[in-house]
């Protein structure tokens, strides 16, 4: 194992001399600390969440809690590689061990040999389960963000009901609205209000022969006038 950390190990295990038995492999094969030894599901369960392991030996069949609920419970209150210790091999055992996020398995009695090897699978199970998980978040988020745009902007993508004449488009309910707040309410888009020098020519014609500094009296004699309406009105 890795000779620059320390494993923590957690054993849950009810048997007293099968406990003594893993501590000793785990001391043989070396780079190990056992930080506790529960005696049941439930206090297997409880040290895990206290003093989080790095790796947690667990006996399948334990007083109180069993050793599969211990390990799905586990990856839902504090996610940590676990090697199911078992006296027997069964195909539905392992799969429903497997479904929990169980990386590895050791049956009764333990060769330290096979133990190292089953620690190194089920550490590197973890870390991709673990980094499997991180990714379906991240793409569970991006598609909600993505959903949430779509809506937004499905107006966008039907046929707009819209007045040859001036322009207001027609909501669902039937009511006619400036295209501006139309795009407001159904897309969020805000709006920033000019003139185009079409408008310009048309509308203000007079204004667009002026000089700079014709314009800019024109807009001090605007404010001065806008300033004393507002004195006189209060």
């Amino acid at each position: 194992m890795n000779k620059h950390k320390t494993i923590r190990v957690l054993i849950a295990e009810d048997d007293f001399l099968v406990a003594k038995e893993i501590q000793r492999n785990l001391l043989h094969l070396g780079g190990y600390e056992v930080i506790g030894v529960a005696g049941n599901g439930e206090k297997a369960l409880e040290m895990v969440c206290s003093v989080k392991p790095d790796l947690l030996l667990l006996d399948i069949q334990m007083p109180q809690m069993n050793g599969l609920d211990v390990a799905k419970k586990i990856q839902e209150l504090y996610p940590t590689p676990i090697i199911i210790v078992t006296a027997y091999e069964s195909k539905e055992y392992l799969q429903q061990a497997s479904e929990f996020g169980v990386g590895a398995y050791l049956t009764k009695p333990i060769d330290p040999i096979t133990m190292q090897r089953s620690i190194i699978i089920s550490m590197a199970r973890h870390q991709d389960l673990m980094q499997m998980s991180k990714l379906y978040k991240e793409i569970k988020e991006k598609n909600e963000i993505l959903e949430k745009k779509l809506a937004e902007i499905k107006v966008l993508q039907e046929i707009l009901p819209i007045c040859a004449n001036c322009k207001k488009i027609r909501d669902d309910n039937g009511y006619w609205k400036q295209v501006d707040q139309y795009m407001n309410e159904y897309a969020h888009i805000e709006f920033s209000h000019g003139i185009c020098p079409e408008c310009m020519q048309l509308l203000y014609p007079e204004y667009l022969h002026k000089s700079p500094k014709e314009k800019s009296e024109d807009g001090a004699k605007t404010k001065r006038i806008y300033v004393s309406k507002e004195k006189n009105h209060e």
